[in-house]
């Protein structure tokens, strides 16, 4: 059974200010990004139990070929993404949005 993912403002803002800073890397870094962000969510959805706790009840889930991290809240009945975010930075970044 597969839960529908939802994206919390907060996360979905962190998701465009990455394709932002992306854009100018190089010609379709950005595009990648959110192709790999894509593949991450669909595993949320199809198995969220697979990614570990890393605080309370969060989860943390790792894009393949960049070092970002979506942290999220499984439910029941859905996922909440909390936070997109690069896995140097700062962990109580997504901690104040739980």
């Amino acid at each position: 059974m597969s839960l529908p993912v939802i994206v919390r403002p907060e996360a979905e803002a962190d998701v465009q200010q990455v394709f932002a800073e992306l854009e100018g890397v190089l010609a379709g870094t950005e595009r990648r990004f959110l192709v790999r962000l894509q593949e991450v969510f669909e595993r949320i959805e199809a198995m969220p139990q697979l990614h570990g706790i890393v605080w309370r009840d969060v989860r943390a889930a790792r894009l393949k070929q960049f070092r970002y991290v979506v942290y999220f809240v499984p439910y029941s009945d859905r996922v909440e993404v909390l936070a997109v975010l690069h896995s140097a930075r700062d962990p109580s970044i997504w901690q104040s949005r739980t």
